[in-house]
């Protein structure tokens, strides 16, 4: 069996028809990877049209796993388009295709995908996980991702609700970086409005 990831660029016809058969049918069988119900290939076409053009801007990854050249699994990062973000980016739709899990698809993917991040970069990488996907929260964290928030109840799938478990990953920093972090002073300080007894 051979696995290889590709990175593409560009998506003709048949590819976004492996895509969307990939992420159609991880979403039929219950993936937690943004859709509700599986996703329409416009739905998936669409998708896949906005993450190529990060793509080509420089502000994004898409890394496929293929499975004896067959798509079986995808993930991607996309860089934050706030101001003050830029050094960070939003890691999404890790899947693999149920037909291929057990494979080591997921671990592949965000690997590569951590990796192909640094090498751009970046400097921090976070990613949203339900609360309940304990296996995926097992993966990011033995990937050097840890947890920094939990938003109890916030995933609405029909009348259940799910935490969204927060987590991230640094990637390091480049020269002359001031890590400045919570001390006081600075742009966008203020005093602290707290008596001392």
């Amino acid at each position: 069996m051979g696995i290889e990831l590709v990175w593409p660029t560009v998506a003709d016809e048949s590819l976004r028809g492996r895509v969307h058969s990939v992420l159609h049918d991880v979403v039929a069988a219950g993936g937690a990877i943004g859709w509700q119900v599986p996703p329409s290939r416009a739905e998936t076409d669409a998708w896949l049209d906005v993450v190529l053009a990060r793509v080509s801007s420089g502000d994004g990854a898409l890394a496929l796993a293929r499975v004896d050249g067959v798509v079986r699994g995808t993930a991607t990062w996309l860089r934050s388009t706030s101001a003050v973000f830029t050094h960070s980016a939003e890691v999404g739709r890790v899947t693999t295709h149920p037909s291929a899990r057990g494979l080591g698809l997921g671990r592949r993917l965000v690997s590569a995908v951590v990796d192909h991040a640094r090498a751009a970069g970046l400097e921090l990488l976070t990613l949203g996980v339900r609360g309940n996907n304990h296996g995926a929260i097992e993966l990011y964290e033995s990937l050097g991702f840890r947890e920094w928030g939990r938003l109890p109840y916030a995933i609405a799938v029909g009348d259940v609700r799910f935490d969204e478990v927060r987590m991230a990953l640094r990637l390091g920093f480049r020269e002359g970086v001031v890590l400045h972090g919570s001390a006081p002073g600075g742009n966008g300080s203020s005093p602290s409005r707290r008596r001392s007894a």
